[in-house]
C-alpha cells in the first residue's frame, strides 16, 4: 500500500507521467496505470483523507466481486436428440442451432457436444438373449445382390438367397437355399 499511496502522490501532487512515477516506484507502467484507474473509480483526490489507513485503502482499490447468483443453463432433454440424429441430415449443429435459439443463454456448443457425449457413453447398446441351439435362425439380410456363376445358369441377374425350413434335403450347411430370381 505504501507504493500505492506514493504512486498517487507522484500523480496528483508532482503531475509526474505514468513512466516516470514507474520509474520512481520500480513497479511497471501498466502496474502504475491500473493504480491510477482503480483510484479515480474509486473517487480518490490528493490529499488522500487522514483516517484512510492501508486496510481501508485496499478496500477502496481492490473491492470484493459481487457474486452473482446466476442460475445454470438449461440442460437439453438428450433422448429426443438422439432420435432426431438418427434422421437424415441432422446434425448436432443443427440441433445445437434450435437449442440456442430457445435458451440464448444455454451451453456454447462445445460443451452442448460433450455434454451430449457423454450422456450417449451411458446408454447401453448391448442386446443378451439367451438362445437355445437350432431353435431360431438369424438372416443379415443386406439386399439384392449379384449371383454367382457358378451357382447359376443365367449370369448377370440378380438373386437372393433365403434359407427354405420346408424340405427333407439339406444343403452343406443343414440348411437348403432357396433362390429368388429378380429380373
Amino acid at each position: 500500500m505504501r507504493k500505492i499511496k506514493e504512486i498517487l502522490r507522484l500523480k496528483l501532487e508532482s503531475r509526474l507521467s505514468n513512466r516516470r512515477i514507474a520509474e520512481s516506484a520500480s513497479i511497471g507502467r501498466t502496474a502504475v496505470s491500473e493504480y491510477l484507474s482503480r483510484a479515480k473509480r474509486a473517487g480518490l483526490t490528493r490529499p488522500l483523507p487522514e483516517n484512510l489507513d492501508d486496510a481501508a485503502l485496499e478496500r477502496l482499490l481492490f473491492p470484493e466481486p459481487a457474486l452473482r447468483a446466476a442460475a445454470p443453463p438449461s440442460l437439453p432433454h438428450w433422448p429426443p436428440i438422439h432420435l432426431e440424429l438418427k434422421r437424415k441430415g441432422v446434425t448436432l449443429t443443427l440441433l445445437w442451432d434450435e437449442y440456442k435459439q430457445r435458451h440464448p443463454e444455454g451451453l456454447q456448443y462445445s460443451r452442448f457436444c460433450e455434454l451430449y457425449r457423454e450422456w450417449r457413453g451411458g446408454i447401453d447398446l448391448v442386446m443378451r438373449q439367451e438362445h437355445l441351439a437350432g431353435e431360431k435362425l438369424f438372416v443379415d439380410y443386406c439386399g439384392y445382390f449379384s449371383c454367382s456363376e457358378s451357382l447359376v445358369s443365367r449370369p448377370g441377374t440378380h438373386c437372393q438367397i433365403i434359407p427354405n425350413f420346408r424340405t427333407k434335403f439339406l444343403g452343406p450347411l443343414g440348411l437348403l437355399w432357396s433362390y429368388c430370381w429378380v429380373p
